[in-house]
């Protein structure tokens, strides 16, 4: 008797990697599939989300993202599927950074203009500690990957707040070169490179001894900061200079500056590390650079003043 022949294996699903990217003024967050480089939906919370988004952070499952409304001083919960907000509540003004714990269990808002930090229960939105850093405008909040500490980036007094997670205080301020911004994670969290806008450089700050140790020349107003998922290079946004700087951390030194647009912010690497995405706040669009080349190779036009890009 033959052999019934079997149908053929059905394919693995491809899993499609996804750039997340706030439009500042326009009220609205781009979502870029990078397989091909365009935008595939403009999310708006059906026009609820404010005329001045900050940042965003995505939820453990990828399937909301938290929003700071910084016009409505709101923090929305926002469904992705759905294009609805299921969550808000009142931040208090001059929010501006968000960070998830690597539990995902507890968020936390810098509030810029009040000189604090926020913890929020992610699960209920209940506000919890309200916490004074020791520095001025803590603009980023940026968890430790062991989850124990939160840094903030504090624009106004060139330093960084460590903040002590279980007690819910500032233990210690760390001199920095110069107006601090993004904050990136290497070595297992033991050391921290943070963009320096007017220094123009990239610090790295040893968490241990919580003292800066190096300072790596970028270029004119090194704004933001991300690390290729193998920690072997750094890649900071300058915004005076239209560029992104990426340096090699086993040497400290700069391997190339890319050419971009126009303010680039916060940038974001994909997980293979095979491509670069950074935000043009005034150029109204999104540059990817090729890590392999290093050399820009697509313009995604977003919406008005992009403020950074997140990726899942």
């Amino acid at each position: 008797m033959a052999c019934k022949p079997q149908a053929p294996a059905a394919a693995p699903a491809t899993h499609v990697v996804i750039a997340y990217v706030p439009n500042q003024k326009s009220g609205t967050i781009s979502v870029i599939d990078t397989s091909t480089d365009r935008v595939v939906r403009t999310l708006s919370g059906g026009d609820g989300l404010g005329k001045r988004l900050q940042q965003i952070a995505l939820t453990p499952d990828h399937k909301q993202l938290y929003v700071v409304d910084a016009e409505g001083h709101r923090l929305l919960l926002l469904d992705i599927a759905s294009d609805t907000v299921q969550r808000s509540v009142d931040i208090g003004q001059g929010a501006e950074g968000v960070g998830v714990s690597p539990d995902g269990k507890q968020l936390v808002v810098c509030i810029e203009g009040q000189n604090q930090v926020m913890f929020i229960d992610a699960a209920t939105f209940a506000l919890g500690a309200h916490v004074d850093v020791q520095g001025k405008a803590p603009e980023h909040c940026v968890w430790t990957p062991d989850g124990k500490s939160v840094l903030t980036s504090n624009e106004a007094s060139d330093t960084i707040d460590v903040i002590d997670v279980a007690s819910a205080r500032s233990v210690a301020s760390i001199a920095t070169s110069g107006h601090p911004r993004g904050i990136a994670f290497a070595e297992g969290g033991g050391k921290a490179y943070v963009a320096q806008e007017s220094a123009n450089v990239v610090d790295v700050i040893d968490l241990g001894a919580r003292k800066r140790i190096a300072s790596i020349p970028a270029a004119l107003r090194t704004a933001g900061v991300a690390i290729s998922p193998d920690g072997k290079r750094v890649y900071a946004s300058n915004g005076g200079a239209h560029s992104v700087t990426a340096i090699d951390v086993a040497s400290g030194k700069v391997v190339a500056e890319i050419p971009v647009g126009e303010r680039p912010w916060n940038p974001a690497v994909t997980p293979d590390g095979a491509k670069v995405y950074v935000a043009n706040g005034r150029s109204n669009s999104v540059s990817v650079i090729d890590t392999a080349t290093l050399r820009k190779v697509a313009d995604i036009p977003v919406g008005e003043m992009p403020w950074g890009v997140i990726i899942r």
